[in-house]
């Protein structure tokens, strides 16, 4: 598994090869292979009409979301699309579904300031590789997601979200929000977290969790040792 798509979250179909099909996410552009009992075909007009206008996503670690057509109920997990969504029911084709948990609007950026507290949403989440839910999630998986809860795309890969943004020079820089990647003996970005105050950073390493952060790197107080080493800092935002 390379990555997930969480209800609502659409992409394009560039190639089908027996009961899989390789899609474009439409989110970050990410390619991926997909079983074809896991999606929903929609409409070009759909597709459209949903990137043309705001969307919405949850804002609770699980919700349920219930299809009004045939009563039945779907759990759906924090960072998750509501599809024209509007006073609590959103639309996918001909069925409608309904939503009465509290969500975000995804269109529109938060302040830096809140992306601390949409990430310790996650804390504790163990490390999936792949993963983008509360249940389980990588490094770049958890900050493409708390930069989506507050209205900010990321691509996929930390390689990727490297490439974004404005570079800082020095850690003393770095403001709450800001992200850190971190290499290998190669010198290939393999790592990423989201900068805090006081000299802490919160991202995915076995689980999600808080650490020690400076000009190093990451520094694991369990262990009293540095576990990754900084290569740059970025802001987005």
């Amino acid at each position: 598994m390379v990555t997930q798509l969480l209800f609502g979250e659409t992409f394009e179909i560039l190639e089908t090869l027996g009961s899989w099909c390789k899609i474009k996410i439409a989110h970050d552009s990410y390619e991926c292979w997909i079983d074809k009992k896991q999606f929903l075909l929609i409409t070009h007009r759909t597709f459209d009409t949903l990137h043309s206008t705001d969307h919405f996503c949850t804002n609770e670690l699980i919700q349920i979301i219930t299809n009004n057509t045939t009563s039945q109920l779907f759990p759906i997990v924090l960072g998750s699309t509501l599809p024209a969504f509007d006073a609590g029911d959103c639309v996918v084709e001909k069925d409608s579904y309904s939503y009465d948990g509290s969500f975000v609007n995804c269109g529109i950026p938060s302040t830096k300031n809140q992306f601390i507290e949409t990430a310790m949403m996650y804390l504790n989440t163990p490390y999936l590789w792949g993963g983008k839910t509360p249940f389980g999630i990588d490094c770049s998986g958890l900050t493409q997601m708390v930069y989506k809860l507050n209205g900010t795309k990321l691509l996929r890969d930390a390689y990727q979200q490297a490439e974004q943004g404005e570079t800082l020079s020095f850690v003393e820089e770095a403001e709450p929000g800001d992200l850190a990647f971190f290499d290998n003996d190669e010198g290939r970005i393999v790592h990423v977290g989201i900068v805090m105050s006081n000299n802490k950073i919160i991202h995915a390493s076995g689980k999600v969790r808080i650490d020690g952060f400076d000009h190093q790197g990451i520094f694991n107080n369990e262990r009293k040792d540095y576990t990754h080493r900084l290569r740059l800092l970025k802001r987005i935002v």
